[in-house]
C-alpha cells in the first residue's frame, strides 16, 4: 500500500460522512490508497450508523472499519488504526492524519503525496488549511517557548511583533516552505519516520501531540514541510468543541478542557525538561495578568476562556511538579472537576 488515510470520529457521524464524501472521487483515482476509519468510542447508535453509511454508500471498498470502546483520544484513535498497518502484509509508504472536521478539496492528497515522492529527504509534510471560503488559517507553526508563551499570555501587538521570529504562530506562507511543525488535521508521516520515532504518543490523549510528533522527527533528522498547493477546509473546533461559532458569529470561548493544560504540561516537561518548563510557565502568567488587566479596561475580557488563569495555575509545574505525566482520559476519570 503506498498511503493510509486515518481519519477518527467521535459522536460526529455528519462531519465524519462529509469529510469522507469529499475523499470519495479521489479515492477512485488512487488504487494505491486506503481509509482507515476509526470509531472512537461513539454511542452505539452513532458508531452503527456510520458504518452502516460506509456500506450503504459502497465506501467499504476503500474503507476498513475500527471500533473502539472507550474514546483513546486523537492519539489513540489514530494509533489503533497506524499500528495494525505498519506490522501488516502491506504496510503504507506514508500515512496521512485527517481530522474528520475537514473537507477536501479536489487533487489536495495527491499533492501531497507528489511531494512527499519528490522529496525523500522530507519527512512530515502538512497542507494548507482554510475556512469554507478560502480564507487561509495559519497551518505552519513555530515550535513553542519562553518567549511565545510570554506572548501568549500578553497578546500585544507590539510586543507581538517583537518577538515574531519565536512565536508559534507565524504569518501564513504563500509558497511551499520547511516549518517547525503543522497540524495533525492534515499531517502526511513517511514510514521512515514512523520506524525511527514511532506512533504518536498515547500519553498526550489529544493536543500537543503534532507539536510533539514534529519536534522529534525534526531531532531524528526528518524535516517536516508545508505544502499549500494542497488545499483542504478546516472547521476549526467543530469535533472538539473549543470554539462555537454559528452564523459567522462568535460566540464566548469555552473554558479550556483539563486535559489540554495537562498536555501541555507533558509536552514542555517530555520535551524542554524542568527548568524550562518552570520558566514557561512563569511567562505565561506574567503575561497573562497585565493583558487581562488591560483587556478588561478596554472592553475585551470577553476573549480569555473563562478560568484560564487559575486552571493554569493549577495544571503548572508550581502545583503538579515536575513528573512527565500522561494525560488523564476524561472517558475513563471518574472526576473530570
Amino acid at each position: 500500500m503506498k498511503l493510509l488515510i486515518v481519519v477518527v470520529n467521535y459522536n460526529a457521524t455528519d462531519l465524519t460522512v462529509e469529510c469522507l464524501a469529499s475523499l470519495a472521487d479521489e479515492m477512485a483515482t488512487m488504487p494505491w490508497a486506503h481509509v482507515g476509519l476509526c470509531d472512537n468510542g461513539s454511542v452505539k447508535e452513532e458508531a452503527d450508523r456510520l458504518e452502516h453509511t460506509v456500506s450503504q454508500r459502497g465506501w467499504n471498498e476503500w474503507i476498513s472499519v475500527t471500533r473502539l470502546d472507550p474514546n483513546l483520544g486523537f492519539c489513540g484513535g489514530n494509533n489503533a488504526v497506524i499500528r495494525p498497518a505498519m506490522v501488516g502484509d502491506d504496510p503504507p509508504d506514508y500515512v496521512m492524519l485527517l481530522n474528520n472536521d475537514t473537507i477536501v478539496r479536489p487533487g489536495a492528497v495527491r499533492v501531497l503525496i507528489d511531494f512527499m515522492d519528490q522529496r525523500p529527504d522530507v519527512g512530515i509534510a502538512g497542507s494548507r488549511l482554510e475556512d469554507p471560503d478560502g480564507t487561509p488559517q495559519v497551518s505552519a507553526f513555530g515550535f513553542a517557548g519562553v518567549a511565545s508563551e510570554f506572548d501568549r499570555g500578553l497578546k500585544l501587538g507590539p510586543v507581538s511583533r517583537l518577538l515574531r521570529p519565536w512565536m508559534v504562530r507565524q504569518p501564513v506562507p504563500e509558497e511551499t516552505c520547511r516549518t517547525d511543525w503543522i497540524p495533525g488535521a492534515s499531517m502526511t508521516i513517511r514510514d521512515k519516520v514512523i520506524h525511527d520515532v514511532g506512533v504518536l504518543d498515547d500519553g498526550f490523549y489529544t493536543y500537543f501531540d503534532d507539536i510533539d510528533y514534529c519536534l522529534n522527527a525534526a531531532r531524528r533528522g526528518w524535516p517536516t514541510w508545508y505544502v499549500p498547493g494542497s488545499r483542504i477546509i478546516h472547521l476549526v473546533g467543530a469535533t472538539t468543541g473549543m470554539t462555537k461559532v454559528k452564523k459567522q458569529i462568535v460566540h464566548r470561548p469555552r473554558r479550556v478542557p483539563r486535559y489540554w493544560f495537562e498536555a501541555r504540561h507533558r509536552f514542555f516537561l517530555k520535551n524542554y525538561g524542568p527548568v524550562k518548563t518552570m520558566l514557561a510557565d512563569l511567562a505565561f502568567m506574567s503575561g497573562f495578568v497585565p493583558g487581562r488587566l488591560r483587556r478588561l479596561l478596554t472592553g475585551q475580557g470577553h476573549i480569555d476562556p473563562p478560568h484560564m488563569l487559575i486552571d493554569f495555575f493549577c495544571q503548572s509545574v508550581f502545583v503538579r511538579g515536575f513528573r512527565v505525566r500522561s494525560v488523564t482520559n476524561p472517558a475513563l476519570a471518574c472526576d473530570d472537576a
